[in-house]
């Protein structure tokens, strides 16, 4: 129990105002209880004390003798209890009053007398002098007090009426004041409790003017601040995993590219090592030297280009790679890769249709640019069949160029082809590095299959994507930049 209450302060604040108010409350009543009767008893004082110098004049100018009425008079007045008259010896006499026949009788106390034991006294002594004589007498004079000593006894009487109400009325005070008071504080506390738990979600009540309302403010103000930090922090924090997974992504990527790497090189290495070899030792059909060494330049040739590409993807991936940026006219330099491809295109005798804008102009860099337009076009060239078509459109939208090449063939296996696009991480098979639709057309068209891997990574430094797409005559490549 002893626990609860000091766990509790709206217990201990019910019970400090109980004992407050009930304290206060019987520390004003005992105030009362002794005042009154005093200041009471001062008052009836006061009024006696004037009426008897009025008394004491009216008899100073008269003989002694002939002030029994006027003594009997003022016995009858209802402040007055008794007197007494003593010489200046000390010895009491009796009072010159008519209410005695041989007027030897000393009068103390009225003969309807209120005495009271429990009353308090109410006295005061007066010099008096008769008309006549040349003594002087003290007179004393003893107020009626019995009211006072009443007025006492019903402050005793209405004691325990009292307690009772001042009990019940601190036990409700003491209730209320409790309520208002802690009501905002445990809700408060509530609030810091879930701030400590990074919980933003409430709003204090700020109609309050005093210093609960002030905090109830500075508390809003704080969780509207922390609320933003926090979600700063949380943003951050996501912007950190996504850039770690992102770096552990391309670290993987490297890895997983320098395998294929190394696996690619190998093999047409073993292949003219293996010829060389044959023709060397001059085993069976290897005497045939001008056959296998022209196979053997054709798989050197080969193996330039892919040098030649993991040297471009290798600038590509370099951080902060500084390449120049010139103005460059993207028609003119897809008309100049048609003219260098013209003897094949006529080998072939594909139709290349041609949906061109006169100028379309960029900026960037001259080398990066032209593979992107030979990678793509010489792919549709290669890869289309004798006598095929191939569209090739530049077109401007939304003041961005817009670069498409369709060409006539085989349609790209559904699994290959992108399904999402905008993350350079999850690249689609179809443009991973070394990856062939076909594993021996590439053989047979020379290509190191990374062309595509090539166009992509070039495509990302300038925010664009290439995209693929079957259609109903071939195969169309598209991007936008």
């Amino acid at each position: 129990m002893i626990k609860k209450i000091k766990g509790s302060l709206f217990i201990k604040v019910f019970i400090t105002t109980a004992i407050l108010l009930t304290g206060v409350s019987f520390l004003v009543y005992l105030i009362l209880a002794w005042y009154t009767p005093k200041t009471y008893s001062n008052t009836l004082n006061a009024t006696l004390d004037e009426q008897t110098k009025i008394f004491i004049s009216e008899i100073s100018q008269m003989p002694m003798e002939e002030t029994g009425g006027i003594f009997d008079n003022f016995l009858d007045y209802q402040n007055v209890d008794r007197m007494e008259l003593f010489e200046e010896n000390g010895n009491r006499i009796n009072l010159p009053t008519e209410r005695s026949a041989d007027n030897d009788v000393v009068i103390e106390t009225k003969a309807w007398g209120n005495e009271d034991n429990n009353a308090p006294i109410i006295s005061n002594s007066y010099t008096v002098s008769f008309l006549g004589k040349n003594t002087n007498y003290t007179l004393v004079v003893y107020g009626a007090a019995g009211q006072v000593a009443e007025l006492q006894r019903a402050f005793q009487k209405v004691f325990p009426l009292l307690a009772f109400i001042v009990f019940c009325v601190s036990l409700v005070t003491g209730w209320i004041f409790s309520h208002l008071i802690t009501k905002p504080v445990l809700k408060i506390s509530r609030i810091s409790k879930e701030m400590s738990e990074l919980q933003f979600e409430w709003q204090l009540d700020e109609q309050r003017t005093d210093e609960l309302g002030i905090l109830a403010k500075s508390l809003n103000y704080l969780s509207q601040k922390l609320n933003v930090t926090l979600n700063d922090l949380q943003a951050a924090n996501r912007k950190l995993e996504l850039d770690i997974e992102h770096e552990k992504a391309l670290e993987q990527a490297r890895t997983n590219f320098f395998s294929a790497v190394s696996h690619e090189l190998k093999t047409p290495i073993t292949i003219i090592k293996g010829q060389l070899e044959g023709m060397l030792l001059g085993i069976g059909p290897y005497k045939d030297h001008e056959r296998y060494l022209t196979r053997s330049l054709e798989i050197t040739n080969t193996l330039e280009t892919m040098v030649q590409d993991i040297l471009t993807i290798s600038r590509l991936e370099t951080a902060g790679a500084d390449f120049k940026k010139d103005h460059l006219d993207c028609v003119q330099i897809i008309k100049a890769y048609l003219n260098e491809t013209a003897d094949l295109i006529a080998e072939k005798d594909l139709q290349i249709h041609l949906d061109i804008l006169p100028s379309a102009f960029i900026n960037g860099n001259k080398m990066l640019v032209e593979k992107v337009f030979s990678n793509l076009i010489g792919n549709a060239i290669k890869y289309s069949p004798q006598r095929a078509d191939i569209w090739i459109s530049v077109l401007m939208k939304h003041e961005q160029i817009v670069f498409s090449v369709e060409n006539a063939g085989v349609h790209i296996p559904e699994n290959s082809i992108p399904r999402l696009f905008g993350d350079p991480l999850s690249k689609p098979r179809l443009f991973d590095a070394f990856y062939r639709v076909e594993q021996s057309r590439s053989r047979k068209t020379g290509g190191s299959g990374l062309g595509l891997y090539i166009v992509q990574e070039i495509l990302h430094q300038y925010g664009s994507e290439c995209t693929v797409c079957n259609t109903q005559a071939g195969v169309k490549f598209s991007f936008i930049i």
